[in-house]
């Protein structure tokens, strides 16, 4: 082997990020563009893309960093951030985190990389996690349904009111009551919602409670400063007044304290964090939100139920999907798109791995333990707020400015809410050493008192701050998946057992239109467990977090460079909430200016349904703007809307590239419109993937987007979330950015409220979208965005002949996506979309996406990491299942007995004794080669949709269920 000689600029680096984000080698690159009579990718790119929007040179980035420099960049920033024993508390909370359900699960991209369950034949794994924190959910509170996660607390605060509203018709008022006791972020983020809702929030002592005049209330379990409610009482008499009551309550103490389902409430919600979830200065966490049966059919976010497969088997899906956003737009439940899956499913297996015995043994240690500091504390003369308590004690009348410093020096963190209080929470982590040491620092080192001592003496009087009337005396936790995965190896073998039910990128490519499921890189990911970030409380101090403000700035300021806009918000933490927040703050700037009458919002017919969904939500009326026959904008209807509505329009919400998969070419016209009429240009974040270093939004006449950071910026999707939706907004309405009453923001109106309930929304993913800016690079990142042009373009290409192709470009190219038209197959064969997204599942694949943006089509958006060599596998398999259709349409295969509509195969299948199909064992479940190589069994056979929205089940099946399928 001769020695390379090349000089060394022309030696790329072994820690070189570019060449393994990117799938395409150069000779792939080459044969795509052969196959694309293109001369080159820059001339594929310019017949793309509009000449009138493209950016002109590089964007103003640093050029790609390795791995190895970029992760030690970061691990720069992180030791800066000081990480300080919490006791905070305020809904946030240290946890161990079992390390077999980190390595298993939160590490694995075999449970990151997933997307969400809309095929369940391939995540029945991901839907049994998410039925076990469904059952986990229902057990402890006591209500008879629970969702399978929301974005936080403070936003499932605010679904609760305004299910409350929708629920409670009979009530008129439009009054919502808050105890005055519920988190302060929560509070903020109502304060929010409720404005652009009509609603008037009362805050007041739950004792107000009973003469007010409001449609719902909102009862915190226990309080913010600790003190546990008599909520039976107040519960009953608003229901006797026609108010539906809502209670947050703490998932860890609801294992020891009365549930509120016992009580009466109609809507119990909260955080899950404390269930092994590191805090992660703020997040991403699960809310749970859990309603009575009544409710049911207008619960907000995911419900996985049960129903039954073609075998007549116990098969999961997400239920009841009529109610969401992509079907029902304006008229929906809620604008929620994106979960909290990856975390619900932690916090599920948590309650798995602990079992009933193992959270009473950790609930029982908090509290013992706060028992112990009150006793220590009222021997000493320090008077607590409550006499009542679960994890929490407030002191008042103290020197809280010397307890402070003495708590600073500790390297302690404390709650201080008012001058002379100060509020202690205590946790799982809390040890019997920490009590001593609170002592010291809340009494003074010469305290006297004895942990040990005092634990004897609280034995033997039942010390406890739960009256006897608020413990809880029902069973939680009795199905089986909760009894059974006790020794380290059994959880290991579940936890894998229910991966290997799951398609993810660890298996093949999910070409997923308007998904962008791209790499999620390891080197990424990395950081997102280091303490330094995943141990910080979203309220520490300032000068704790400088390595997380730093990175977060950076990130800020790489955004703002690729949008083209001046100012971004972290907060947002998910798409939708995105949007929300990106409208929220629209509104806010035209009321500043004297346009309140402004509330008119304009949607084109192909938009994403959490457009609509979200416009609503901000007190907008949609008007539609249609398309024409290319799926473009029609301008002249788009014209007419605008100046039909002037004085009232509000804002346009544009998705660009279009939902059809185009560069429309009259972009700018669009927006100049809308400006011309008084409006303001939301431009949906969905295809930003298509623009990156090619064109900006900011540049062609948005004032506001949101970015998808779990799609174009390498979030992974965790089966169904977590997710970040930052806003990139221009200069005016930057003052109306999102603010926040624990961390208040700089150069942003003081009233301009939250819209999550941590500032920087969840800030400990933060890291994997600026390490993936960080190692791209501008050279880079352009290049990602040229071959997510190119393979799209390459698959269409393959596919034209078998396929129709929907929309295409002026060119005759398509963006980073393309749609599948199968309503001519269908119409010759019989053969459904649906069909052809099962039988794709035989060749190992993922579906593309479905049915939208047009009924009976298939999106397909292959990303730049994939290689050619999947691309063509991807291709092949859709070709195959085209002659397959042919062979229906001949008459050769009966519309009823074909391997389409009996897709998918599973391995019971084969096993049958007796086979009357009319075509063999070996094509149904290996219809090609790499199928024979690396097969991924479909979990179940087709699932019935009708029957299991018909026969609503959506807590554990008894383990019967499993042992007689």
């Amino acid at each position: 082997m001769s020695i390379d000689t090349r000089p060394l600029t022309e030696l790329a680096n072994h820690d070189d990020f570019l060449q393994r984000h990117n799938g395409p080698s150069r000779q792939d690159v080459a044969r795509m563009l052969e196959a694309l009579d293109a001369p080159s990718i820059g001339a594929l790119v310019d017949k793309t893309i509009p000449d009138d929007i493209r950016l002109r040179g590089e964007l103003n980035l640093d050029g790609p960093r390795g791995e190895s420099e970029s992760l030690d960049y970061l691990r720069g920033l992180a030791r800066q951030n000081k990480v300080f024993k919490s006791y905070i508390g305020q809904g946030y909370h240290p946890t161990h985190l079992p390390a077999v359900i980190q390595r298993n699960v939160l590490e694995n991209p075999g449970w990151y990389t997933a997307y969400t369950p809309y095929q369940p034949e391939i995540a029945q794994g991901r839907l049994e996690g998410l039925l076990n924190f469904q059952q986990m959910v229902m057990d402890l509170t006591g209500m008879p349904i629970a969702n399978a996660s929301l974005l936080d607390e403070a936003t499932a605060a605010a679904e609760a009111m305004a299910l409350c509203r929708r629920a409670n018709k009979k009530h008129k008022s439009e009054r919502f009551f808050v105890a005055d006791d519920v988190l302060p972020q929560t509070l903020d983020v109502l304060r929010t919602r409720a404005a652009y809702l009509g609603f008037e929030l009362i805050v007041g002592p739950l004792e107000a409670l009973a003469e007010a005049d409001v449609f719902g209330a909102l009862l915190q379990y226990p309080g913010v400063s600790g003190e546990i409610h008599p909520l039976e009482t107040a519960i009953a008499t608003a229901k006797g007044n026609g108010v539906m009551t809502c209670v947050a309550a703490d998932l860890l103490g609801l294992v020891l304290l009365k549930e509120p389902g016992a009580m009466g409430a109609d809507i119990v919600f909260g955080n899950s964090q404390r269930f092994g979830v590191p805090m992660g200065y703020g997040g991403p966490h699960a809310a749970y939100f859990a309603t009575s049966d009544a409710l049911k059919r207008s619960l907000p976010g995911r419900v996985i139920g049960v129903s039954k497969d073609s075998r007549g088997r116990p098969a999961l899906r997400m239920a009841m999907q009529t109610r969401e956003q992509h079907i029902r737009r304006e008229k929906a439940t809620s604008n929620i798109c994106t979960a909290q899956a990856l975390l619900a499913n932690i916090a599920g297996f948590y309650a798995v791995y602990h079992g009933a015995e193992g959270l009473r043994t950790i609930a029982a240690r908090v509290h013992r333990l706060t028992t112990l500091l009150a006793d220590g504390l009222t021997r000493q003369g320090i008077a607590l707020k409550h006499d009542t308590w679960f994890d929490t004690l407030t002191l008042v009348g103290v020197d809280t400015h010397r307890i402070q410093g003495r708590a600073l020096t500790r390297e302690i963190n404390l709650r201080y809410p008012a001058d002379g209080e100060v509020g202690v929470s205590l946790s799982e982590t809390t040890t019997a050493a920490d009590l001593g040491e609170l002592f010291d620092v809340l009494i003074g080192e010469e305290h006297g008192l004895s942990v040990s001592e005092l634990d004897r003496e609280a034995l033997a009087g039942d010390s406890s701050g739960i009256p006897t009337a608020y413990r809880r005396a029902s069973e939680f936790l009795t199905h089986p998946n909760f009894q059974r995965f006790r020794s380290e190896t059994e959880m290991l073998r579940y936890l894998k057992r229910l991966e290997n039910r799951d398609l993810s990128l660890t298996h093949a490519m999910i070409p997923l239109g308007s998904c962008t499921m791209k790499l999620n890189a390891t080197s990424e990911m990395i950081p997102i467990t280091w303490p330094e970030f995943a141990s910080i409380h979203p309220f520490a101090p300032n000068d704790q977090v400088t390595g997380y403000r730093q990175m977060i700035t950076e990130l800020s300021d790489f955004l703002t460079e690729i949008t083209g806009y001046d100012s971004i918000s972290m907060q947002p933490n998910s798409g939708a909430q995105g949007e929300y927040a990106g409208l929220v703050a629209i509104r806010r700037y035209q009321a500043a200016v004297g346009q309140d009458e402004r509330d008119i919002c304009l949607i084109p017919s192909s938009a994403h349904g959490t457009n609509p969904a979200s416009a609503a939500m901000a007190q907008m009326k949609v008007v539609v703007v249609e398309c024409d026959r290319e799926g473009n904008i029609d301008i002249a209807d788009l014209q007419a809307k605008a100046s039909q509505h002037r004085d009232t329009l509000s804002a346009i919400m544009l998705t660009y590239p279009s939902t059809h998969g185009v560069f429309e070419a009259n972009i700018r016209q669009a927006c100049q419109i809308v400006h011309d009429n008084g409006g303001q240009v939301y431009i949906d974040g969905a295809n930003m993937n298509a623009q990156v270093g090619l064109c900006r939004p900011g540049d062609y006449g948005g004032d506001v987007s949101h970015l998808n950071l779990h799609k174009t910026f390498c979030i992974p999707h965790g089966g169904g979330g977590p997710g970040m939706g930052p806003i990139g907004v221009k200069a005016h309405l930057a003052p109306h950015l999102p603010n926040h009453v624990m961390t208040p923001q700089d150069g942003i109106e003081p009233d301009s409220g939250a819209v999550s309930a941590a500032a920087y929304g969840s800030a400990s993913i933060l890291p994997i979208s600026w390490a993936y800016i960080k190692m791209m690079g501008a050279r880079g990142l352009r290049e990602a965005t040229e071959l997510a042009i190119l393979n799209a373009n390459y698959v269409a290409k393959r596919l034209e002949g078998h396929f129709d192709v929907l929309y295409r470009g002026a060119n005759g190219t398509v963006a980073h996506e393309c749609i599948l038209d199968m309503r001519p197959l269908k119409a010759a064969s019989g053969i459904s979309e649906e069909d052809i997204a099962k039988r794709l599942m035989d060749y190992g694949f993922h579906a593309p996406t479905m049915s939208f943006p047009v009924a009976g089509t298939l999106m397909v958006e292959p990303t730049e990491s994939e290689s050619l060599y999947e691309l063509d596998r991807f291709c092949e398999a859709m070709i195959a299942i085209r002659r397959e259709i042919g062979r229906v349409e001949s008459g050769e295969w009966d519309k009823t007995a074909n391997p389409l509509v009996m897709a998918p195969h599973t391995m019971s299948d084969l096993m049958d004794a007796e086979w009357s199909r009319p075509y063999s064992r070996e094509l149904g479940a290996f219809p090609s080669e790499a199928v024979r190589d690396a097969k991924v069994w479909p979990a179940v056979n087709r699932v019935d949709n009708v029957f299991g929205d018909r026969n609503l089940i959506c807590s554990c099946p008894p383990i019967d269920a499993y042992r007689d399928a």
